[in-house]
């Protein structure tokens, strides 16, 4: 496939060319995706194939800039990509999420840095884990940092890493909360990932002890929140998106192809399965059944309406070269949330159509179920502190809770 795609135009026609390639070459992947499904679940990893197959229809290269050979595409690119693989495997749609999102999160940090990580490599593949579960102390030209870092998804596809850490001052005084960049190779991986779902995710804790970075592969957070990104100035509108509200975003694609994915086992059985103890011979012919079936496809489309409106706010801003307002943070991240809940409902009342055999091994549902309750407790998607971001915007009061924003 041509990886060069898009590299000398960029104008929204052909933006939009490129999106429908690259969303065209997620939904040939479907087929594969479900086929290894089960056993990325067993080995607890995605499998080699499978990795392989995203790398070659460009996933990891959604966000990297053209000037390293990337797409440089948008959100609403890497949103739509993300729905269309976890229709396939939720798993798979995540990693490649991930791996783009914080592909386009090492493009923030100063142009040094973006060399040592795609000049080399255009293929590179960033993970991160943006909680600070590092700490990071002073040392002539940079920091010595040492931390360990939970529910790194991609873990064993990483070639670098973005792990958060407190900065702290020669008298030990925590002075910023920053994300650093750190080559793979200098973190050891441990097997901590045995969960429910997302199992192929095989997102494992990365642990480092007295790391070396250097000053030019430290972002901070807070002055990030804020807009302020210390990269070069240049003509790449995706790098000024907004910080707080990519992050977000980004996490809800994967669950509304799961969503999808879902509704499409449920409508194909309904027209043959029988919904026993009742005269019907098909679960089509239930008035029951047909009013489930359409709330849950109105939650999914709910949710989808939420999350696409919030992408294309996101997209717009990155363009005008003006990141969203306080305000209009807030709202995003309330609407992530949301969106997340509309298709973990959904999902329930789909499985409550399909009944107990819903659950069965060899079928796919109880793995979307089990991928979508996971994915939605990702702490970006907590909605109870989306709705308390947003309601004290709307109401006023000035308490911040989180910088992820």
């Amino acid at each position: 496939m041509n990886s060069n795609i898009g590299q000398e135009e960029t104008g929204a026609p052909f933006r939009e060319e490129i999106r429908a390639e690259l969303v065209g070459r997620a939904i040939a992947l479907q087929p594969l995706l479900r086929d290894q499904a089960a056993r990325g679940e067993s080995e607890r990893v995605l499998p080699a194939e499978v990795v392989d197959a995203l790398t070659e229809a460009g996933v990891f290269r959604l966000l990297t800039p053209r000037r390293y050979g990337g797409y440089e595409t948008d959100l609403r690119t890497l949103t739509e990509v993300s729905e269309a693989l976890g229709e396939g495997d939720g798993s798979a749609a995540w990693v490649g999420m991930i791996i783009s999102v914080t592909n386009w999160l090492a493009c923030l940090f100063p142009d040094k840095a973006q060399e040592e990580v795609f000049g080399a490599d255009p293929d590179a593949r960033v993970t991160g884990v943006a909680a600070p579960a590092g700490m990071g102390e002073r040392v002539p030209g940079g920091w010595r940092v040492s931390g360990r870092w939970s529910y790194n998804s991609g873990a064993p596809h990483a070639t670098w890493a973005a792990v958060g850490a407190l900065l702290k001052d020669d008298n030990g005084a925590v002075t910023d909360q920053a994300l650093v960049l750190i080559p793979a190779s200098d973190l050891d991986v441990e097997d901590t990932w045995h969960t429910a779902g997302m199992k192929a995710t095989a997102s494992n804790t990365l642990t480092g002890r007295d790391v070396f970075v250097p000053e030019h592969r430290v972002l901070s957070v807070p002055a990030a929140a804020e807009g302020v990104y210390p990269r070069a100035s240049r003509d790449e509108t995706l790098y000024g998106s907004t910080f707080g509200p990519m992050l977000l975003l980004c996490l809800v694609g994967p669950l509304l192809g799961l969503g999808k994915a879902a509704m499409n086992v449920v409508v194909e059985a309904a027209a043959a399965k029988p919904l026993s103890f009742t005269v019907h011979s098909r679960q089509a012919d239930s008035v029951g059944v047909q009013l489930q079936t359409a709330e849950a496809a109105l939650k999914l489309e709910t949710a989808r309406l939420h999350t696409y409106r919030a992408v294309d706010e996101v997209d717009r801003a990155a363009s005008s070269g003006a990141p969203l307002d306080y305000a209009a943070r807030a709202h995003v991240r309330a609407r992530a949330g949301f969106a997340a809940q509309q298709v973990l409902e959904a999902i329930g009342t789909l499985l409550n159509v399909h009944g107990a055999s819903s659950f069965a091994d060899a079928g796919p549902l109880q793995r979307v179920w089990r991928d979508a309750n996971v994915a939605a407790r990702h702490a970006g998607l907590v909605p109870a502190v989306g709705l308390e971001v947003y309601g004290k915007s709307l109401l006023g009061v000035s308490e911040r809770v989180s910088l992820m924003l």
